[in-house]
Parts: C-alpha cells; structure tokens; sequence
C-alpha cells in the first residue's frame, strides 16, 4: 500500500473529497509510515496525493513551521476546491476587518469547517459566504475553529466578554453544515445584531 492510500485509509475522504482533520500523532502503528520527515513530502504541492485533492495543513503555532495536522478539502479538479470567486475576493479584500477594523483584511470563509459543497465551489459561492478578517482575526479564528472541530463544543463568546453564547445553537455541535451558524466567529456582525435584538 502506498502512503497515499495508506492516508485515505485513515482519513477516509467523503464523497465530495473532504476529510476530517488528521493530526500527525496519529501516524504510528499501521501508518507509521506517513510520519513526515523535512516538510510534508508525501503531501507536497507536486505529489500525487495533491494532484487529485486539495489538501490543508495546520501547523503548531509554538513551534516554527511544524505540521500538526492534514486534511483533504475537495477535489483538485475545479469542481471542488477553496479558491474563492475573483469577484468576492476583490470586493471582501476592499473592505475593513469586521471585527478590528483594519484594512487590507484576508477574505474568510465564514464556515470554518469548510464542509459545504456548494461554497467550496466557486461558481456557486455568495458575497454572503465571506467575510473580511484581519489576520490576526484571521489566524484567531482559525484556532478556534480547530479547537471547535476536535473537541465537538463550539467556541463560547461569553470568553470575549459578551452577555450570551451563541444566537443560535448550542456548545455542543454535530458536525453538519450548519454547525457554525450562531458563532461568534462565523458572522460577528450577525451576533452583534442579536445582542441588540436582546437588550430590547
């Protein structure tokens, strides 16, 4: 067995190519094989692996550019990816960070599991699908997320501060679609919304 089949054995890849996220402590016993070595080698930009998926890495913050963990976000084939809409982009990237207010923000998918279909594919994504975030919203949000994704409990904005939790949903999530719906980081202006909504 490969090590790219020995990979999607263990991540095993749904339908639309998309795989939960593999952290790199999981490569012992039967795939202690995939243990990288210097960079990503069996899941370099030009193997195999990463010409028929898009794959994703996280890396371990404290620790320079350690991967931690790897997952398939689609197919690498234009159907399925995370590339956004050159339309979108151009119009997120012109406005101000929603959360800080800075400019030059990095375009986020609002979803941050990024497990729906249709906005991984470009032809199907909405304006409303995005969001401007700086990037250490960005980055931020981005740790939560994977905290949120591993641990089943979605990320609780009493922590920044505010009076609830959620707007919609509860702490514990079951993975679907709209499992982000009702964070704090899926839509800050959104939750703002309902903050004033419950003061009346």
């Amino acid at each position: 067995m490969t090590k790219n089949e020995l990979f999607l054995k263990l991540a095993k890849p749904n339908e639309q190519g998309v795989t939960r996220w593999v952290r790199v402590t999981e490569f012992v016993g039967e795939y202690a094989d995939l243990a990288f070595g210097n960079g990503a080698s069996w899941a370099r930009k030009e193997s195999t692996l990463a010409k028929k998926y898009k794959i994703e890495f996280d890396k371990i913050i404290t620790s320079g550019n350690g991967i931690d963990a790897i997952r398939l976000i689609g197919f690498n084939n234009g159907d399925f990816s995370q590339h956004i809409n050159a339309d979108i982009k151009r119009h997120i990237s012109s406005q101000r960070c929603v959360i800080l207010g800075t400019s030059k923000p990095e375009v986020d998918h609002k979803n941050g599991m990024k497990n729906e279909a249709r906005v991984m594919r470009n032809e199907d994504q909405k304006l409303s699908d995005f969001q401007p975030l700086s990037k250490a919203a960005n980055d931020a949000k981005r740790q939560f997320c994977k905290e949120c994704m591993q641990t089943g409990i979605r990320y609780d904005a009493k922590q920044l501060g505010y009076p609830m939790s959620y707007y919609e949903g509860s702490a514990k999530h079951n993975g679907e679609e709209n499992a982000c719906v009702g964070c704090f980081w899926y839509d800050p202006i959104e939750f703002r919304k309902h903050l004033e909504v419950k003061k009346k």
